[in-house]
């Protein structure tokens, strides 16, 4: 196709690919994660074919964790899609989550209050 002037028409959206595609219809992940949640990629390589948007996921989690967010912004594309993509990737083995550091004091009363006010939150 061309366009009137002669020239080839070419659609500048032409390498996207659909959110939909990308997760084969899912709309939920596997796993639960947050946009902090930490992953980070196994020293092994999972068997079998990885899709060019799971293989840039997990060349991503090499080296060092990255977030959920991180990665979809890296990605992007929307966090559930990356959520998808990297809960597939969890569940082949290929990824791990990884647990932040903590340098908090397990004796701080500040923390222990905030611990207890989540507590108490969270049970009704």
């Amino acid at each position: 196709m061309a366009a009137l002037d002669g020239t080839p028409w070419v659609d500048d959206d032409e390498h996207e690919v659909r959110p939909y595609a990308l997760t084969g219809g899912r709309t939920r992940p596997t796993n639960e994660m947050s946009l902090s949640s930490l992953l980070k990629a196994r020293a092994t390589a999972p068997e079998g074919y990885l899709s060019p948007e799971a293989a840039h996921c997990l060349a991503l989690c090499r080296g060092e964790a990255r977030s959920v967010a991180e990665v979809a912004a890296t990605l992007g594309q929307p966090v559930q899609v990356a959520k998808i993509l990297l809960s597939d990737l969890l569940d082949a083995g290929a990824l791990i989550m990884a647990m932040p550091t903590r340098t908090a004091d397990p004796k701080d009363p500040n923390l222990l209050e905030a611990v207890l006010e989540g507590l108490r939150t969270y049970v009704v």
